[in-house]
C-alpha cells in the first residue's frame, strides 16, 4: 500500500504530470472562452427553462464526452499515421484560422430559436440536440487538432470541463449572467489563445519542414 502511495506522490511531483496539467488548463481556458454565448449554451438555457435542470446538465455533459472522445480518438489516429509535421503544420493552419476568426469574424447570432424535440426524456433531448448542434463544430475540431500534437487524455479533460461548466452555467445563470459578460471579449481571448498555439504548432513543424526543403534542394543540385 505504501509503494502505490509513493509512486502516486513520485507522479505529481512529475515532469509528465505538470505536462499533462498544463495541457489539461490550456484546453480547459481555450474552449470555455470560445464556448461561453454558444448554441450549445442557448441549448441548455432554453430546455432548462421548461423542464428540471438535472436531466439537462447530464444530457449535456454525456453528450460532449462522447464528442469529445471521438474527437481525441481521431486526433490521435491522425498523429498515428501522418507525420508530425505535416500534423503540426495543418495544426498551424488551422488554429491560426479559428484566432483570427475568433478575433475579427462575425459573431455567431445568439437569438437562434432551439426548437426542441418531442417524444423523448429530457435527457435524450438534451443529449441528441447537443450531439447535432455540436458534431463538427469548430469547437470539435479544435480538440481533433490539439489532441493530434498534445497528451489526447489531457485534452478530453480539459476540454469536457471546460464544456461542462458552459452548460451548467447556461442551465443555473441564463441569459442573466451572460448579459453582464462581454462575450466578445472572452471570444478575443480565445482568438489569443488559437493563436499562439498555431505559434507552438508551426514552431514544432519548422524542422520537418526545414529538412524536407533540404531534401528537396539536394535533389535538384
Amino acid at each position: 500500500m505504501m509503494e502505490y502511495f509513493d509512486s502516486m506522490l513520485n507522479f505529481f511531483h512529475s515532469t509528465e504530470f505538470v505536462q499533462f496539467s498544463a495541457t489539461t488548463s490550456t484546453s480547459l481556458i481555450l474552449i470555455l472562452a470560445a464556448e461561453m454565448g454558444d448554441k450549445s449554451q442557448l441549448v441548455c438555457m432554453t430546455l432548462a427553462s421548461k423542464h428540471r435542470p438535472v436531466p439537462v446538465i447530464f444530457g449535456a455533459i454525456a453528450a460532449f464526452a462522447l464528442l469529445n472522445t471521438l474527437a481525441v480518438i481521431f486526433g490521435s489516429a491522425i498523429s498515428a499515421w501522418i507525420p508530425e509535421y505535416i500534423v503540426a503544420s495543418a495544426v498551424a493552419v488551422l488554429f491560426a484560422v479559428f484566432g483570427l476568426f475568433s478575433l475579427f469574424g462575425h459573431e455567431e447570432n445568439e437569438d437562434d430559436e432551439i426548437i426542441e424535440k418531442s417524444g423523448h426524456s429530457i435527457f435524450l433531448t438534451t443529449f441528441l440536440m447537443i450531439t447535432l448542434a455540436e458534431f463538427g463544430d469548430k469547437t470539435q475540431l479544435a480538440v481533433v487538432a490539439y489532441s493530434s500534437t498534445a497528451n489526447p487524455y489531457a485534452v478530453w479533460l480539459g476540454s469536457t470541463l471546460a464544456l461542462s461548466i458552459t452548460s451548467i452555467l447556461g442551465v443555473v445563470a441564463g441569459r442573466a449572467l451572460l448579459q453582464k459578460i462581454s462575450l466578445t471579449y472572452l471570444h478575443k481571448i480565445s482568438g489569443i489563445i488559437f493563436l499562439i498555439l498555431a505559434v507552438f504548432a508551426a514552431h514544432k513543424a519548422a524542422p520537418g519542414i526545414a529538412s524536407l526543403i533540404a531534401e528537396f534542394i539536394a535533389k535538384q543540385g
